[in-house]
């Protein structure tokens, strides 16, 4: 059995990366930048640090600031209407998560508008055409969107976030610039890296896990552990290395996927609009304690990555406690919230949003097969 592996064409990783988008777009003959982001990144001048570039080089763009945290349908039919008007040839994303799979979703169904409903890009869907060009810089460390294969969008209607995978999305270029990070206040840098550090530990441990994914999670546990504490007091290493880190986690779960954690964290986003790296974050602790006995080995090694001592020496129950234990004191200490009630879920919504999870495209990837009640036992005990 053979094993894909899909990266985008160009990365540019470190302080002032995004200067080299001038000389990439020049390059690639682009003439008209439809810029995606969001009125926050506009509001606080980050976005500005990119159209600067863009002026100071005579680059013509245009700016679409609708996106929103989990992003919707009906943000995505605006974007693509708006980009089908603006002439433009190439689409730049700014900001998190959000703006990226914003970005993504347009891109992909101006070039394939027979998915222009956007519900029917849902799961691993066979679109015919490569997205709009998309040049991605990201402005939190946390969900690697500028080098994954995946977006997510909400159906609001329906109150349910789908997962949309398809290499035809993923963006060309890259700019992973930790300046574009450090307007960033401590809560959204907290979630966002433990988004981070969910990607790498369900990426390590999830069903198509091999060696070379492995090899890139455990890296990435690695960094994103001693390094997140530093970013959330805004250390200029600890953003970097946080920016780095989140990078190579997204290099591996893009092509190997993710778990019950993504399953469960999405109704929440859904149903309450919790910020996807706060949600991720209460449940990630919880749920590696229900695929403990499906992980082998594995636990020993995300405890010596997350900085666990003497971790040889212990039996698999004491390692595997470590592991979950160093999860949850990292969680504590960046201030996550630490129970679902603490985030506004109700329990009566316990059981839809299980439904919800077990129908969500990330379950198949865990580790082990749950049922509906299990992920309800879960979400129990979290409450």
């Amino acid at each position: 059995m053979s094993n894909r592996m899909i990266l985008n064409e160009t990365s540019y990783i470190g302080a002032d990366a995004i200067f080299s988008i001038p000389e990439e777009t020049r390059r690639r003959k682009f003439k008209k930048a439809f810029i995606v982001t969001d009125k926050d990144l506009i509001k606080f001048n980050v976005a500005q640090k990119v159209t600067d570039l863009l002026d100071k080089n005579n680059l013509e763009y245009e700016i679409f600031d609708e996106v929103k945290a989990n992003p919707t349908v009906n943000i995505v039919k605006s974007g693509v209407e708006k980009f089908k008007n603006s002439n433009a040839d190439y689409i730049i994303a700014i900001g998190g998560g959000s703006p990226t799979d914003t970005a993504k979703a347009i891109g992909i169904i101006s070039n394939n508008p027979e998915h222009k409903d956007v519900v029917s890009l849902e799961g691993a869907v066979d679109t015919k055409n490569k997205s709009v060009p998309i040049f991605a810089i990201p402005t939190t460390a946390g969900t690697a969107a500028e080098v994954t294969i995946n977006y997510v969008i909400t159906d609001e209607e329906k109150k349910r976030k789908f997962v949309c995978v398809d290499p035809h999305d993923i963006p060309i270029v890259s700019f992973v610039d930790s300046n574009m990070m450090s307007s960033m206040p401590k809560g959204l840098t907290a979630a966002t890296g433990m988004d981070a550090l969910t990607h790498a530990i369900e990426g390590y441990i999830t069903k198509g896990a091999w060696e070379l994914t492995d090899t890139l999670h455990l890296k990435a546990i690695e960094i994103i552990s001693r390094s997140l504490r530093k970013a959330v007091n805004n250390d200029a290493k600890g953003r970097e290395d946080m920016a780095l880190g989140q990078y190579m986690a997204g290099m591996g779960f893009s092509n190997v996927g993710l778990g019950i954690v993504h399953s469960m964290a999405h109704p929440l986003g859904a149903f309450y609009d919790t910020p996807h790296g706060v949600a991720n974050a209460v449940i990630l602790p919880y749920v590696m304690e229900y695929n403990a006995d499906a992980t082998g080995e594995k636990y020993r090694e995300i405890a010596r990555a997350m900085g666990v001592k003497d971790t040889d020496k212990m039996s698999q129950d004491e390692y595997r406690k470590a592991a979950i234990d160093a999860v949850k004191k990292l969680s504590e200490d960046v201030g996550i919230p630490k129970s679902l009630k603490e985030i506004g879920v109700k329990e009566e919504d316990l059981m839809d949003l299980s439904k919800s999870a077990m129908a969500d495209a990330c379950t198949p990837g865990n580790p082990k097969d749950p049922t509906v009640e299990d992920i309800y036992n879960i979400y129990k005990s979290i409450y």
